[in-house]
């Protein structure tokens, strides 16, 4: 067997590489043994720049063909299969009169048996249309048994008969059974879709509560063990959807539209459907951290459910709307509660929290006349800032700020006359200041934003009240023992800030002295409202020079 000759004077890898390729080609057919296939795991060789140019024709057929097959072969095959199951449904739907009631309906089963052993058949061969085929058959079977109920001149089965309703119920599980044994979550989706649409169809009551319930708890449990988050995130709208359509009272076939306030274990049912939705979450397998669909969980499962219990209650009579209310603050704070301890989570802790005060507030403000209200809106605003300490969440508390400035815009617009409301809402903003100073190390605050933000709160809304409380002859003097309360808290707390407030609130009495003193005053309050504000500003700056001369003193 001849061999190349080896140009070792000028060795490179290229040359080399190309050589070894000959002889072992030459080998091969030497000993008559066939092509060796190719291997998946090609060797990262570097490619010439001068390469990429022929290789990008190659690449972009690829592509092409890749897309195209994609195209010809999943997509016309689910739009087929669509257009086909359309069609034999409308058909299905025609009264059919010539031929007994009975007689669509067993057609449309007889059909849907017959694409379930099609796609049975096919599922090797052509699994991408067996699949389709699959839903079709699930699909056309349920609408083949409300053929049984609707759409004919002479119905077969009564919905609100128990033999209509066991008909249902076996239909329904027969589906949700075979999409749990073909583990597909699409089918699964479907099947929960038609027990659903059996729930709105029977519309009784609890019977529908406690098929959705029931549903919920499938696309749950079936969502964490199978690891199919998709599943839940879609059983989220429907499940809220279904008890939506029965609390308008399902308007259609002559029933008027109209919200049923009764019976209220609605709302149970629906906080329960919170929970099993919740505990989808709970059961995730990887709880490391919080992903996109978890939250998306989180956010559809909060305000669905309680808009919903909204609804249902707005009508309702105060104390039975407040227990409600109540109950489900009780609910969503237990689902915060149980994320935090479990998980630690930031996300889910936020939303299930601040959906239980919303709760809370919800049943305050029923319970409490205006301007009332605010008091208890106002120690409920401690009462999140607490409960935020104990989950660690700035989140909540960056939140309950803004909820404490539209609370205090709402009290100023809302209350007509002044009654010392205003001063509890500066109390709670300073307390809540001290507060989140004592355990800014629990919340991690980094900076002085959210303390700052609460005081400057407490100095606008101190002078507000007293500007309503007092006569104008004793403004000024009231907002100057406010200034004097300021730098008295300094003394005891060490703490710069309220030394700023006095200052800031000093300077405010001075420009009302000038603005309002000279103009409306009497001559007698003017000259004591100028003498005392003159005293303190007097006293306050000779104490800041000897203190620091003290300073400099020791300095020195």
């Amino acid at each position: 067997m001849s061999e190349i000759p080896l140009n070792t004077s000028e060795p490179n890898l290229p040359t080399t590489l190309r050589v070894l390729e000959q002889r072992l080609a030459r080998i091969e057919q030497h000993l008559q043994l066939p092509p060796a296939a190719a291997s998946s795991a090609t060797p990262n060789v570097s490619v010439a720049p001068n390469a990429a140019p022929l290789l990008a024709p190659v690449v972009e057929a690829q592509t092409e063909e890749e897309l195209e097959f994609v195209v010809g072969q999943k997509w016309f095959a689910g739009f087929g299969v669509l257009a086909l199951t359309l069609g034999v449904g409308f058909a299905l739907s025609l009264p059919w009169l010539v031929l007994p009631p009975a007689a669509p309906a067993l057609i449309g089963f007889i059909l849907a048996a017959s694409l379930l052993l099609v796609a049975r058949g096919w599922q090797k061969s052509f699994e991408s249309v067996a699949n389709h085929l699959r839903g079709a058959g699930l699909a056309l079977g349920f609408f083949s048994t409300l053929r049984l109920f609707f759409f004919g001149a002479t119905p077969v089965l009564a919905v609100n008969a128990l033999s209509g309703q066991i008909v249902l119920a076996v239909v329904v599980s027969l589906n949700l059974a075979f999409a749990l044994r073909q583990q597909s979550p699409w089918l699964l989706g479907l099947a929960l879709l038609t027990g659903l649409m059996s729930a709105t169809v029977v519309g009784a009551t609890p019977s529908t509560f406690i098929i959705i319930a029931g549903l919920a708890a499938i696309a749950s449990s079936a969502s964490s063990h199978h690891r199919w988050p998709g599943l839940l995130l879609a059983a989220i709208p429907a499940t809220y959807l279904t008890h939506l359509i029965w609390a308008i009272n399902r308007p259609w076939s002559g029933r008027s539209f109209k919200v049923l306030f009764e019976p209220t274990s609605g709302i149970y049912f629906l906080l329960g459907y919170a929970v099993i939705i919740a505990a989808g979450s709970y059961r995730r397998a990887d709880r490391s951290h919080e992903d996109p669909g978890t939250i998306l969980v989180v956010i559809f499962n909060c305000s669905m459910s309680y808009a919903l219990i909204l609804l249902q209650t707005l009508a309702l009579a105060t104390p039975v709307f407040a227990t409600l209310h109540g109950v489900a603050a009780l609910v969503y704070l237990g689902l915060a509660v149980t994320f935090w301890r479990r998980e630690a989570s930031r996300i889910a802790t936020f939303f299930y929290a601040m959906t239980g005060y919303l709760a809370l507030s919800s049943a305050i403000i029923k319970t409490f006349p205006a301007p009332e209200v605010f008091i208890w809106l106002s120690w409920q605003s401690l009462l999140v800032v607490a409960t935020a300490l104990w989950f660690r969440s700035r989140l909540i508390v960056v939140a309950n700020f803004f909820i404490y400035v539209l609370m205090v815009i709402a009290y100023m617009t809302v209350a007509q006359s002044e009654s010392g409301i205003s001063i509890g809402l500066g109390i709670v903003a300073l307390l809540t200041a001290r507060i989140l100073n004592w355990k800014k190390a629990r919340l991690e605050l980094t900076t002085e934003l959210m303390r700052n933000a609460y005081l400057g709160c407490a100095f606008i809304v101190f002078p507000y009240a007293l500007y309503h409380l007092v006569p104008t002859a004793y403004v000024s003097l009231s907002w100057i023992g406010i200034a004097i309360t300021y730098y008295v808290m300094n003394l005891m707390v060490q703490n710069s800030k309220y030394r700023w407030m006095g200052h800031l609130t000093l300077l405010l009495t001075v420009l009302y002295v000038i603005v309002i003193g000279l103009t409306h005053l009497a001559a007698t309050y003017r000259i004591i409202s100028f003498l005392v504000l003159g005293t303190v500003l007097l006293a306050v700056s000779l104490i800041f020079t000897r203190v620091r001369a003290r300073r400099n003193r020791i300095l020195g």
